[in-house]
């Protein structure tokens, strides 16, 4: 039994929501944690929660969603309730820093997941956290808030997962660690099996030999035997520890 703890599902990205399930149910993936990071998606996103078994759904402002405007009070009550709408929204996220494409507005950022953090505190919510050429800077300001999660698609060092590791987060793998110029490998073999959890990021990111086209939760087993080569077991027990980890950190086992 697989899961997926990082998917984005629309209509709007050309995926047909039926299919995809079908198509990960197919390949066993049978737990979905999805994604909407923008205030357009969240409707949606929040549709599926009962018409599909086992899907699950965070909420919350990506950092690129924010320019020279920061988030408003207006912005995060509106997130506030939509968190509380269903005991299936269980994370705020993605969330984080991004300083890829404009680090201009690095204080804006800063502020706008400082916010967002104090609410997942307010709420007892785990957060799941982007981070891309912040690392540091993500893991300075996460000491500081007593939470549990995700780091989404990571891509440190050893060393800094671990610093994440000790604050209470799980480390995401994705189909990253297929691509033949990654070096990710040699992180993961190094941590601890019971911190790891499983995700695409699908649409995006899609491993190796389908490197460029559509990512779909149905990919997850492909991640899962890159991990069980690593770690010298099967794909079918990388998918239950890292599906237990998931609901463990959860509270979903129950």
């Amino acid at each position: 039994m697989f899961s997926d703890t990082h998917l984005h599902l629309t209509n709007k990205s050309g995926i047909i929501p039926d299919e995809f399930i079908s198509n990960a149910s197919n390949s066993n993936v049978e737990f979905f944690l999805a994604s909407a990071c923008e205030p357009d998606y969240f409707e949606e996103t929040i549709s599926f929660l009962d018409k599909y078994r086992n899907f699950y759904v965070c909420l919350g402002f990506h950092p690129e969603n924010f320019d020279k405007e920061g988030l408003s009070e207006a912005m995060l009550a509106s997130l506030e309730e939509k968190l509380l709408f269903s005991s299936k929204v269980i994370a705020l996220g993605e969330i984080g820093l991004d300083y890829h494409w404009n680090d201009s507005n690095k204080e804006v950022q800063i502020e706008a997941f400082r916010k967002q953090l104090e609410l997942a505190v307010k709420l007892n919510k785990p957060v799941i956290i982007h981070t891309r050429d912040a690392i540091n800077q993500t893991y300075e300001i996460l000491k500081q808030f007593n939470l549990k999660g995700i780091i989404h698609s990571f891509s440190g060092s050893y060393e800094m997962a671990m610093k994440f590791i000790e604050l209470g987060y799980l480390i995401g793998i994705n189909g990253t660690i297929t691509f033949k110029n990654s070096k990710l490998y040699e992180v993961v073999m190094r941590l601890p099996l019971d911190k790891i959890v499983l995700e695409t990021d699908s649409p995006y990111l899609s491993p190796e030999p389908f490197r460029g086209k559509t990512n779909e939760s149905k990919n997850i087993p492909i991640i899962a035997k890159k991990v069980g080569d690593l770690f010298g077991i099967s794909s079918e027990e990388i998918g239950n520890i890292t599906t237990n980890n998931f609901l463990n950190l959860f509270d979903l086992n129950k």
